[in-house]
């Protein structure tokens, strides 16, 4: 039996797509409405301890996520591949990449982590860190990356459902990885086309950021600014976001 999964369409191209920390493959808004179903075949993963695989213990490691996706596309049967990856599925992807260069078709992150350890001051690890165990501090998080300019409610919703479609340790174990990831050494210099999508008022991976950590490293990477989007295009501009990945994996 599959991996659990959520597939959208029944195209000849296959895309695996990495939630964020506190998504999971049911968690992307209308985004996924939005999608060419004729070309593609949209394959919408849970890392373990997310969504419909709450309760699946693992280590929670960069390459526990990577094997998971790669195993599920062999059952797949999708020999090659492209990828997309939200905030920490950015270095997921990356991960998938290091692991199976010769399968990855192209890649795309939104508002990405990268593949080289986040810098955060001692207040923001307590703040990062701590948000397994205080929804308040995935509140604060949230608002800050999305340019403290939304509405309390859609926060709020966001905490919400990463309470609930998230295990606690799944969720402390995430954090670990993508805010440690140190791997640039392996992908550096990769050919793959790469399309990064920062928010234009994201302040933690916005447009500076991903030129530090993505373009600099990678010779055939675009970037593409989502206008009046932070860290969460898929709720904030879901029409603007499939419009682009679209366009760049058809391309």
């Amino acid at each position: 039996m599959a991996i659990p999964h959520r597939t959208v369409g029944t195209g000849p191209k296959t895309v695996f797509l990495l939630h964020g920390w506190f998504g999971s493959a049911d968690g992307w808004g209308e985004f996924p409405d939005y999608l060419d179903t004729e070309s593609f075949t949209w394959v919408f993963t849970d890392h373990r301890g997310y969504g419909a695989r709450q309760g699946v213990e693992g280590t929670y490691s960069l390459d526990e996520v990577a094997q998971d996706v790669l195993d599920l596309a062999d059952e797949l049967g999708a020999d090659t591949f492209s990828l997309v990856g939200h905030s920490m599925g950015g270095a997921g992807v990356l991960r998938i990449l290091a692991k199976a260069p010769d399968r990855v078709e192209k890649l795309v992150g939104i508002t990405p982590v990268g593949a080289t350890p986040t810098p955060l001051d001692n207040d923001g690890r307590e703040l990062f860190f701590g948000a397994a165990d205080d929804p308040g501090k995935r509140f604060g998080i949230i608002d800050f990356t999305t340019g403290n300019r939304l509405t309390p409610v859609f926060v709020q919703s966001v905490v919400e459902w990463s309470l609930e479609h998230s295990d606690r340790d799944a969720f402390a174990g995430a954090v670990e990885a993508w805010a440690n990831a140190d791997f640039l050494d392996e992908v550096k210099g990769n050919e793959t086309p790469m399309l990064v999508i920062p928010g234009q008022h994201d302040p933690a991976l916005g447009e500076a950021t991903c030129n530090q950590t993505w373009v600099p490293n990678f010779p055939n990477c675009i970037i593409e600014v989502m206008p009046n989007a932070g860290h969460y295009p898929m709720f904030e501009t879901p029409v603007a976001l499939a419009t682009n990945i679209t366009n760049f994996l058809k391309d």
